[in-house]
């Protein structure tokens, strides 16, 4: 005899289905039709639930965006920047890793008329959070804390860059990735210039004292 699913058990059912055929074929692609009959039930019970496609989407987002926002949010703890840095790429090499769908689905496009799931917005709240832990390091050692959004945007952004590239080749392993990220993105910041200049403008006098005050930086 077959045990009836409750709703409770019967939705979270067809958000996992829902979740492969995203992940699978995108928004666009994928019917409350296939949804329906991947999970074994009828249409009705889909919008019984959700109300369409849009809604069961929606959900889908939201729970994939609040998985990897507060993994990378637990992660920023610490006493120092570079472990802080160190586990919040870690963290989320880790969601690629264990939530491959997941994370395709916030890098796919999303659909016309949402605005749920741009892996572009998910980024800037990561980067938000990224940018006080900045603003800290910089107002302690007389670096222009006005700069730590930029640098938070490039930090985080180099991260999810590589991330989405390391999703498909997963070579080298998850560790090495995480190493060489930080391995960049240390080295770089701790060498920054009070007033950096392309090669080709002219360098403003006197930058040598600056220059080996921010050398100092994140040590």
């Amino acid at each position: 005899m077959t045990t009836r699913m409750t709703g409770q058990q019967r939705r979270q059912q067809l958000l996992m289905v829902a979740k492969e055929l995203f992940a699978e074929r995108g928004y666009e692609a994928t019917s409350i039709e296939e949804i329906a009959q991947r999970a074994k039930v009828s249409k009705p019970l889909v919008y019984e639930h959700f109300g369409g496609k849009e809604g069961i989407y929606t959900v889908v987002v939201d729970r994939e965006i609040h998985r990897l926002i507060d993994g990378i949010t637990m992660a920023l703890a610490g006493d120092h920047p570079k472990v802080m840095l160190e586990q919040a790429a870690t963290a989320l090499l880790t969601y690629i890793e264990e939530e491959s769908e997941g994370f395709r689905i916030l890098v796919r496009d999303v659909p016309t008329n949402s605005a749920s799931g741009m892996f572009a917005s998910v980024i800037g709240d990561i980067a938000t959070r990224v940018e006080h832990i900045l603003a800290e390091q910089f107002k302690a050692r007389g670096y222009d804390t006005k700069l730590a959004p930029l640098y938070a945007q490039a930090l985080v952004g180099m991260v999810a860059q590589v991330g989405q590239w390391w999703l498909d080749v997963r070579k080298p392993g998850l560790k090495q990735v995480a190493g060489h990220l930080v391995n960049l993105a240390w080295n770089g910041l701790g060498h920054l210039e009070t007033a950096p200049q392309r090669s080709g403008d002219k360098q403003p006098a006197k930058t040598t004292k600056g220059k080996q005050a921010l050398k100092q930086t994140f040590a």
